[in-house]
């Protein structure tokens, strides 16, 4: 047994010991009083005088008297209660499975059971909500940390109206969650498109959320009612509860702002920033980082869902510092607008670049390009990311190729699979995963080797850069001088 455990606030076990104890303080000091009483006031026979005074002890001083006393009688109780407990529960320890005691039993049946693994994910769109959907089928703690950049649609009517962050990625995730996604699931999600109404294009969910918002007083106690309504397996975090507006500076010089006007106009980005560029960070979401054993980015829009959530005050810094493993999950396919032509080794820079470091231990990228063969048509204007140029990170990040893509779509991730090779990373901290101070030591020792990267460099990757070799028993990539394609 743990002692730990038994200390745990919330056993509902000091109380009783705390009242039985008292119990028997105030039993024996009555017993006392009394034996007192008629020790007083009455006189025992001269024969028996003796006996009374050798049962009494009249021959030990004070306090020994006392201390002779109490030793053994307390030694009774805790025996006899110890004993007790055993011989009531015995038969019920008898049919239990596994090797724990009666303190985790009794922890397990107050708190519920310890997750195998503590899991944060961040990010917004539909990345993370494909994310959700695989993770909540583990038995693991999932933390999402979402996105507030979002302007467009009926999320962007409603923080313009009533001076809130956008609830869209919020409501997503909060559905992916959902202990089942049935009728409540598809009301959050239903949207009104009766033109003439001024309900067009909003989301019942999204309505929701603002409604709670303004009867509970926070946007954050907004959302954890809705988590409440949806009983969802986890928690949902905004990155930061400001008003932020993500805004790019473009190649050609422009500065443009909003994420629906950077994705619309569909020219290279050179970098993102947030107004106002001081926006603190979520207070939770700061601590779910640095509690967590593994932490993912991604999947989802570089540019407008992973990176704004990097760019806000604090959430860089807890990066740098968590223990657990990071892991930043390479999206399958470029998107239109954001990443053109990008290469695995371009979203890696793009990050590094905005960071002021690489803010991940490793690469989740998919190894397998068959569906995206035959299912990316060409007028989509989309293509699969491929591997090009991941020499120039060698021992700064390690690559793990695995087969993560949806077949029936290959430009998302199949949630499933994606969850169970996140599981598989995390799982495996006592092997193939780094140990923390080892982590920690590569981490330092990557940014004081960080090179200078020329933002133009972006989308530039050469066909003929070092490429990466896959290690078929675990999936990790080496990169190496003598590497052949993949």
């Amino acid at each position: 047994m743990k002692f730990k455990t038994w200390l745990r606030p919330g056993m509902m076990i000091k109380r009783w010991i705390i009242m039985l104890s008292a119990g028997i303080v105030i039993t024996s000091l009555s017993i006392a009083m009394g034996l007192a009483w008629i020790y007083r006031n009455y006189e025992f026979p001269a024969s028996t005088t003796s006996f009374v005074q050798f049962v009494t002890l009249q021959f030990i001083p004070h306090p020994y008297r006392e201390i002779v006393v109490l030793v053994p009688g307390a030694a009774f109780i805790l025996v006899g209660l110890f004993q007790l407990s055993r011989s009531l529960l015995s038969p019920f320890m008898d049919q239990r499975t596994g090797a724990s005691g009666l303190a985790e039993l009794i922890a397990t049946h107050r708190f519920g059971a310890e997750p195998e693994l503590r899991i944060v994910t961040i990010g917004g769109g539909t990345g993370l909500s494909t994310l959700l959907r695989g993770l909540k089928q583990h038995p693991v703690e999932i933390t999402a940390i979402v996105t507030v950049g979002d302007d467009g649609g009926s999320s962007g009517r409603l923080r313009t109206e009533f001076n809130m962050p956008p609830p869209g990625d919020i409501r997503n995730c909060l559905v992916a969650l959902a202990d089942s996604e049935t009728l409540l699931g598809e009301l959050f999600q239903y949207r009104f498109d009766t033109e003439d109404s001024s309900l067009n294009g909003h989301s019942f969910g999204n309505l929701f959320i603002t409604a709670m918002t303004k009867v509970s007083g926070s946007f954050e106690q907004a959302i954890i009612e809705s988590s409440r309504v949806l009983n969802i397996r986890g928690t949902v975090v905004p990155s930061s509860l400001e008003n932020i507006v993500v805004a790019a500076e473009m190649m050609d010089g422009r500065t443009l702002y909003g994420e629906t006007t950077i994705v619309r106009e569909q020219a290279r980005i050179k970098r993102v920033f947030l107004e106002p560029a001081t926006a603190e960070a979520y207070d939770p979401a700061i601590e779910a980082i640095l509690s967590a054993d593994l932490i993912v980015l991604g999947p989802g829009s570089l540019y407008t869902s992973v990176i704004p959530n990097l760019l806000v005050e604090g959430i860089a810094h807890a990066l740098r510092f968590a223990p657990g493993e990071r892991v930043y999950v390479c999206n399958v396919a470029t998107q239109p607008g954001e990443t053109d032509g990008f290469t695995v080794v371009d979203h890696i820079r793009a990050l590094d670049e905005h960071c002021g470091g690489i803010p991940f231990d490793r690469i989740l990228v998919n190894s397998n390009l068959a569906p995206s063969v035959t299912g990316i048509k060409p007028e989509w204007g989309v293509a699969a990311v491929s591997y090009n140029g991941l020499g120039e990170y060698e021992g700064r990040v390690v690559v793990d190729q695995r087969d993560v893509v949806n077949p029936q779509f290959p430009l998302r991730h199949d949630p499933e699979k994606l969850a169970a090779v996140l599981l598989d990373i995390g799982g495996a901290e006592s092997g193939r995963v780094e140990k923390v101070d080892h982590r920690m030591a590569r981490r330092t020792a990557g940014r004081q080797e960080r090179p200078q990267l020329e933002p133009a460099t972006i989308g530039t990757s050469n066909a003929g850069d070092r490429p990466a070799v896959v290690e078929q028993s675990t999936g990790r990539t080496s990169l190496n001088d003598s590497a052949s394609g993949n």
